[in-house]
Order: C-alpha cells, then sequence, then structure tokens
C-alpha cells in the first residue's frame, strides 16, 4: 500500500510540474534574461537578445497629442499606406490616447483601442466624447495577453509600442490567435538603422530585430513601406 501512495505521489508531482510549466505564468521562463547594469531607457529584461524600453506613462499623454506630430511623423499618412477597407474591424495595440485609433475609425467597420494603462482608457473616453466617435472600443489589455476574441482582426496596428511589451513574445501569441487568417500586423517603429533620429535607442528598431521576433510567432514578413520619414512601417501577415 505504501508503495502505491509514494508511487502515485511521484506521479502527481510530475503531472503538475508539468501543467505549470505549460500555463502562460510560466511558459516565458527560458525566454527572458536579466541585466543588473542596465540602460536608464530599459527594464534589464532581455528578449531575443534586445532589452525592452520602459513604458512610457499616462503622464506622457501630451505628448502623444503634440501639435508637431503630424509633420514629425505623418501619421495620416501612414493610415493612407496600411490600405484599410470598410469592412475591417482593426486593433490599436498600446493604442495610447487613441491618436490612431480615432483617425483610422472612420475609414473601418471597427476599432479596437487596446491599453494596459487604466488611465490611458481614460483620457482616451474624454476625447472620444468630445469627437462623437461610435465605432472605438476601448479594451483593457494584460502584460501577456490584448484580450481580443480569437479569429476577429483582420488588421492590428503598433505604434511605437511594441518595443516596451514587457512579455513580447506572449503578447504577440495572442495576439496572433485574435487575427483573422490571412489578418495582418502593422508596425510602427522610429528606425533603429539611423543614429540621427533623436529617440532612445531602446524605443528604436531595426527591420532586422521586428523580423526576428514577428517570425517567431510565426508570422510572414510582407513588405517594409519605407515612406515615413522616420519610422519603419513593417506589415506582417497571419497564414491562412
Amino acid at each position: 500500500m505504501r508503495i502505491f501512495q509514494r508511487w502515485s505521489y511521484w506521479v502527481s508531482l510530475v503531472c503538475l510540474s508539468f501543467l505549470m510549466l505549460s500555463s502562460p505564468a510560466f511558459a516565458d521562463t527560458t525566454d527572458y534574461t536579466t541585466k543588473v547594469n542596465h540602460r536608464p531607457d530599459g527594464i534589464g529584461k532581455i528578449y531575443m537578445g534586445r532589452e525592452i524600453a520602459q513604458v512610457m506613462g499616462h503622464q506622457g499623454a501630451a505628448w502623444l497629442e503634440r501639435s508637431a506630430r503630424g509633420l514629425e511623423e505623418r501619421p495620416q499618412q501612414a493610415i493612407d499606406l496600411l490600405d484599410l477597407q470598410p469592412s475591417d474591424t482593426v486593433a490599436d495595440i498600446g493604442a495610447g490616447t487613441g491618436y490612431f485609433a480615432f483617425r483610422m475609425a472612420p475609414q473601418v467597420k471597427q476599432v479596437y483601442a487596446v491599453d494596459v494603462q487604466p488611465e490611458m482608457l481614460d483620457i482616451m473616453a474624454e476625447i472620444q466624447s468630445e469627437k462623437h466617435i461610435e465605432n472605438v472600443d476601448r479594451v483593457l489589455g494584460a502584460n501577456q495577453n490584448p484580450n481580443l476574441t480569437a479569429d476577429t482582426i483582420d488588421l492590428a496596428l503598433m505604434v511605437d509600442a511594441y518595443h516596451e511589451f514587457d512579455y513580447p513574445k506572449e503578447m504577440m501569441q495572442g495576439l496572433v490567435t485574435a487575427l483573422k487568417p490571412g489578418g495582418r500586423v502593422a508596425l510602427l517603429e522610429y528606425k533603429g538603422e539611423n543614429p540621427l533620429i533623436p529617440i532612445k535607442k531602446l524605443h528604436k528598431m531595426t527591420q532586422r530585430q521586428v523580423r526576428h521576433e514577428l517570425e517567431a510567432v510565426g508570422l510572414e514578413f510582407i513588405e517594409n513601406k519605407q515612406d515615413l520619414p522616420q519610422q519603419h512601417l513593417l506589415i506582417f501577415r497571419k497564414p491562412v
């Protein structure tokens, strides 16, 4: 009897260990490393050779809404390059104040504006009320999941946000699940190849690094629309 109980104990322990390692909370342990002496604009967490940048908090919301942004980044040109369709359901991941979400809304069926900061969603709600926009839904995301329904998104846009994700692998896996087959991902990121762009190093990304990370979660690289002065516009697709 004791032998059977001991055997049952070890079988249960092995099964429990397997379940723990298979769960999202434990899935990232081998994907990330840390370093003590990290850059001031980083968090000391390394993913695929890249240090993750600090998140720009809701205290910086005014910078997202600055009047000079239109000239510096040409956001309307970026939106035009996305080839949006009236039937599209779009997700703006790391939406911040809704700067891009509200500009895309008139061109598409539905926009989900996702952010992990409740304060940003509050700011977004005020702006949305002023603009009387009805087809933007605000979504509180989690660090490891955008909290979007599977197979519902035609296009997911991330504007200068991906480099700040605490768990980029898990977040992108959740986003891939939310995409429809053939759905697209568009990343706007300051060009890491250009040292003259006056943005902190960890808040820029190279095309090579972006492809390295997004292709690792099963996305197919389509193109880099290099029409913008300071940013890459990298387009990926979920396989059909």
